[in-house]
């Protein structure tokens, strides 16, 4: 299967109009009639990533983090980026991003993070636009409900089991006074979906990269956040998008999945 083959399948899934206008996502470097035989699935484009695509001898990286972010003036090797695009390219190793579009495409990243919480009832926490001709919503997170009530130290238990993670940070027990069953989820950094969660009732948002301030400001309007880190939710990109090629694909291919490594350390 050709890259341009495959980018039809990926964009079928997660539309190049349904991520933000500051993002930058699709093929970002490589040829587009490159012949894939092997794809390497990633979360970020690292120098651990790609050193492992180079040796296994991918022809295609597949990662949910752009890269490239800004313009680039130059592309040489002194500065990181460079050198990995450099490297890519050198390796004849086509690279593609699909981020905030599958952050905000239905079926994508939201809807896969709230299914594994159990909620049901599910509705759009931030929503982005429409699709399908007008006829489909597209956006940012979830909304649901818990099949049964829960304490906000409950719900935290349960996101630390479901997605398999070996700590968490929980803002604003003290504001709940009871069990619950409303809450919110929108994988990644969720520092600007507190406004949004606030505004849907949300009891409880589950997400990532939450300072300080925005937790006790949650906190303070009555919502607790729980914090299962960036890379706490969205890893289950590498596993759905997996899925989803062997389901399109078939047998054309093989795939090969970067190991789940958690970036922070407790000490």
């Amino acid at each position: 299967m050709k890259c341009e083959e495959l980018t039809v399948k990926l964009e079928r899934l997660a539309p190049l109009s349904c991520a933000c206008d500051w993002d930058n996502v699709g093929l970002l470097a490589g040829r587009s009639d490159k012949e894939v035989k092997k794809v390497f699935i990633a979360l970020d484009a690292t120098d651990e990533v790609i050193e492992e695509a180079v040796l296994w001898g991918a022809d295609m990286l597949v990662t949910h983090h752009p890269l490239i972010f800004k313009p680039l003036k130059q592309i040489n090797d002194k500065d990181f980026i460079g050198r990995r695009l450099i490297k890519l390219i050198r390796h004849d190793i086509a690279y593609y991003a699909m981020h905030t579009n599958f952050d905000a495409a239905p079926g994508c990243m939201a809807d896969a993070a709230a299914i594994r919480l159990g909620l049901t009832d599910m509705g759009i926490l931030e929503q982005e636009g429409l699709m399908d001709g007008g006829e489909t919503p597209y956006g940012i997170g979830k909304t649901g409900y818990l099949k049964e009530e829960m304490t906000v130290r409950e719900v935290a238990g349960l996101v630390k089991e479901r997605f398999k993670l070996p700590f968490l940070t929980l803002y604003g027990e003290e504001a709940m006074d009871g069990p619950l069953r409303f809450i919110g989820i929108s994988p990644g950094s969720g520092g600007s979906m507190i406004k949004s969660a606030l505004k849907a009732g949300v009891k409880v948002l589950v997400t990532g990269d939450i300072g300080h301030h925005n937790g006790i400001d949650a906190a303070a309007n009555g919502m607790a956040v729980i914090d299962a880190g960036h890379y706490g939710l969205e890893y289950l990109f590498l596993d759905f998008v997996e899925d989803y090629l062997r389901k399109e694909a078939g047998e054309a291919f093989e795939i090969r999945k970067a190991e789940v490594v958690f970036p922070e350390t407790l000490i």
